[in-house]
């Protein structure tokens, strides 16, 4: 007996939970499930679940149609459940092995003008996410900041802000919106960019010799 049609069995024939639960683990551990992506195996089960529920609907009986319909709506929400997790689970994964400033290597400027290209898409995560890569190469091209390869938003905050301490709840605020958008699958606003935006510009008025002497003052 598959999986698939054990759970058909619990559904249809009422056999109990144990006795579901043990067909599905000892068809489980066959062999030939073993080669199986995950989601190659729950797109099979379902496959099966289905086929073994059209088998054992009763023909011509609307209660048993309805309850089929709700069955297929609920397998079908699964399916779509399953792989927005399996998606947005790569996304993150490969975000953060990038670390902060992505795949491509990139100036200040270049990072700068790409933001500005985005925002004037309203395309604002990802304009979100090239201002504050904008921040962290300028502020390590004037040396307020060390270089720091795999650096993430956080780390950027807390390094900034301890040279830069009026700047330090602005920073994290902003490291927050940029994992938000860039791991938490955040859509993005207007507001957000024009906050990175105006945080870029005060930092940017900060001379290293000033960030220097704010530091011998501590």
């Amino acid at each position: 007996m598959t999986i698939a049609a054990a759970l058909g069995a619990l559904a249809l024939d009422d056999i109990g939970r144990d006795e579901a639960r043990r067909r599905a683990v000892e068809e489980l551990i066959k062999p030939e499930y073993q080669q199986e992506s995950l989601f190659e195996r729950v797109l099979r089960m379902v496959q099966e679940f289905l086929d073994s529920l059209l088998d054992s609907a009763p023909g011509g009986v609307p209660g048993g149609v309805v309850a089929l319909l709700i069955v297929l709506l609920i397998v079908a929400a699964l399916i779509a459940l399953i792989a927005w997790q399996a998606r947005k689970a790569t996304r993150g994964r490969r975000a953060a092995a990038e670390g902060l400033f992505g795949p491509r290597e990139r100036t200040a400027a270049e990072h700068r003008a790409e933001s500005e290209r985005l925002a004037g898409e309203s395309r604002w995560a990802e304009a979100i996410q090239e201002r504050l890569r904008a921040i962290a190469r300028d502020l390590e091209h004037r040396a307020i900041v060390a270089p720091q390869p795999g650096r993430t938003a956080d780390e950027l905050a807390e390094a900034a802000g301890r040279e830069l301490p009026e700047f330090g709840p602005r920073l994290a605020a902003a490291a927050r919106l940029f994992d938000d958008v860039t791991y938490g699958q955040a859509q993005g606003t207007a507001e957000g960019y024009r906050a990175l935006s105006e945080l870029d510009d005060g930092l940017r008025a900060v001379r290293p010799a000033a960030a220097s002497a704010t530091v011998g003052d501590r």
